[in-house]
């Protein structure tokens, strides 16, 4: 039955077919009802572009929701491999830093060492911290924790610590660096984050897997979301380790020969990566020249263009990350994103890359750019009244009574309606389906499970707004020719004031303020169907602060709260223990610190 698990050849065509063919239905026919009502009061130019606009929309969420209904109908099938043989290959563990704060990122290579010491496994794992940080004072403290590590871990010539002179190429370049100076010595490297926690029974499983297919060229896990903090964090903590297992599931089903790769918590074959995943810097300035940024969706294609295979395992538990605890620290990342996703249009033609990575990119603009298209929706709606003629009650001369156009209200509302359920559906079902079969056990039990799913999407429904407007500032700013650059990421406490969320949203506010005067002026009739737009606008500075504040509710609670993982209370200890062994640094060493909290106008 692996068919029903990884389906290939003519049974995953025929999958991607079904896919593509109810996404492309919902959006037509999204296209088709807004078509009728354009035509109650006649049909103009504007009616149908904000068609197409719906289309396009429709058709983007249509898509996700696809993908859950094939995650919600199909089960993980683990591949088989014998647990007792011993490994062969040897292993590398890639750590790479960029101005982190050492005693937190050293303390989890530690933990993982840890964990995989109790597994009592012979493997020959080692850990290279790769370094690229760019301040000397940190710097100086990463080789004091580094000795510190080495001799706690009694590591000596199992662990490795440089530190590049130049990074070029970022995180990229980084990988590279090691690939060509070690990964000769080394038969695979498991590649993971400065935020990156993985069991270390996750780590020999993933090795064993690979091993055990020599043509895999990848191996990527599915990680969770770790001790968030925050009201946003928790939030996207529970999604992702209520909601995300489902799309990753129904991604899992489509990928086929050309799965993901999302640049970390993954395992790779280095003779693989090394001959294929070379990536030369692009020609012209940045944002769409120079490095690569979203490289990993790159080494993705490269690795399916050389034949070898790119999986992702949804099955696999104990790989664990972090994410930012506001949502600046979340746009900052998103900007870096946005910017590398949007880099692809130069290389989603690339020869010899398979069909399945081209739509993988196609995706990934798409995830950008869809945000344009609701707005603009939004902004032809407002003008529409603007384009409509007068209406003509006499249209037949010397015809005593006058003719009223039928109402065709039912076909907007059923319109919204959908395009609300592609988005609240798949969601609740996803709810009703742990509940069924026992999964809600882990996240409180099913009432709490679904309690907490309508937090999340009343959650989600709030900030939706704010997070659009970011990400639509994102692609203006990388189409108008901006750089962002690769900010260091945040981590720690991200509590903001409503003042700090007034600075970095002040133009959230006055966008909001403008649309709503707008539409009251020219198409009041839709004044209500855009306040749950124009009312978390306005209070953008004020949602931003309280979703970074602490989150003292069961809702949201996901397994990793009800348990503490092994390898989580590992790290824990340690990192408690050193916090107590290592004084804290000094002013100037704070403030260019990743834990520091820099101004969210910068966002």
């Amino acid at each position: 039955m692996d068919w029903l698990a990884r389906p290939r050849g003519a049974t995953l065509i025929a999958l991607r077919a079904l896919a593509l063919g109810l996404a492309a239905m919902a959006g037509l026919g999204a296209f088709v009802l807004f078509l009728q009502f354009g035509e109650a009061d006649g049909l103009q130019t504007l009616d149908v572009v904000r068609a197409v606009l719906i289309l396009i929309s429709t058709l983007w969420l249509a898509w996700g929701a696809v993908q859950a209904l094939i995650g919600l109908t199909t089960l993980p099938n683990p591949p088989r491999i014998d647990p007792s043989k011993p490994i062969e290959g040897r292993t590398a563990v890639l750590v790479p830093v960029y101005n982190e704060d050492p005693i937190s990122t050293f303390s989890r290579v530690a933990a993982m060492d840890a964990s995989l010491d109790a597994t009592g496994d012979a493997a020959r794992v080692d850990f290279a911290i790769l370094s690229d940080t760019r301040n000397e004072e940190i710097a100086a403290r990463e080789a004091a924790v580094f000795a510190h590590l080495v001799e706690e871990r009694d590591a000596v010539g199992r662990f490795f610590y440089r530190r590049r002179l130049n990074n070029i190429g970022k995180k990229a370049g980084n990988i590279e660096d090691f690939m060509t100076r070690s990964g000769g010595a080394y038969d695979y490297a498991l590649i993971l984050d400065a935020d990156s926690l993985m069991e270390g029974e996750t780590i020999l499983t993933m090795i064993r897997r690979i091993e055990a297919e020599p043509d895999i060229g990848l191996l990527q896990s599915l990680p969770r979301v770790i001790r968030g903090r925050s009201r946003f964090a928790r939030a996207m903590q529970f999604s992702a380790a209520f909601f995300s297992p489902v799309f990753a599931r129904g991604l899992a089903m489509l990928q086929g020969r050309t799965g993901p790769f999302w640049g970390h918590n993954a395992i790779v074959r280095t003779r693989a990566f090394a001959e294929s995943c070379g990536l030369p810097a692009l020609r012209g300035q940045p944002p769409f020249g120079g490095h690569v940024m979203s490289h990993d969706y790159v080494e993705a294609a490269l690795l399916a263009r050389k034949g070898w295979r790119v999986r992702l395992d949804d099955d696999l538990e104990g790989s664990f990350e972090e994410g930012p605890e506001n949502i600046i620290d979340h746009a900052k990342r998103d900007r870096r994103w946005c910017q590398g996703n949007l880099q692809h249009a130069r290389i989603i033609g690339a020869p010899g890359l398979c069909g399945w990575s081209r739509f993988v990119f196609a995706q990934g603009i798409m995830a950008y750019i869809a945000p344009l298209f609701w707005l603009g929706f939004i902004a032809a709606s407002v003008a529409a009244p603007l384009f409509v003629p007068a209406p003509d009650y006499f249209p037949e001369p010397y015809w005593p009574f006058p003719y009223f156009p039928p109402s065709e209200a039912s076909k907007a509302i059923g319109l919204a309606i959908g395009i609300f359920g592609l988005l609240l559906v798949p969601k609740l079902l996803i709810a009703g389906r742990a509940a069924l079969l026992g999964h809600a056990r882990n996240f409180g039990g099913p009432t709490m499970g679904f309690a907490s799913t309508l937090a999340e999407l009343a959650f989600s429904s709030l900030t939706a707004p704010v997070l659009l407007a970011f990400a639509t500032r994102s692609v203006c700013q990388v189409v108008l020719g901006r750089d962002g650059g690769w900010p260091t990421n945040n981590r720690g406490d991200g509590r903001l004031s409503v003042n700090e969320g007034f600075a970095a949203s002040w133009w959230i506010v006055a966008i909001g303020l403008g649309g709503l005067v707008l539409t009251y002026i020219f198409s009041p009739g839709l004044l209500l169907w855009l306040l749950p737009v124009g009312l978390p606008m306005l209070a953008a500075p004020w949602l931003i602060s309280w979703s970074s504040q602490t989150s003292r509710s069961a809702l949201m609670t996901v397994p990793s709260e009800v348990e503490l993982p092994p390898v989580v209370a590992l790290h824990n200890r340690i990192l408690s223990r050193w916090d107590n062994a290592f004084p804290a640094p000094d002013a100037a060493l704070s403030s260019d610190s990743s834990d520091s909290r820099r101004s969210p106008a910068h966002a």
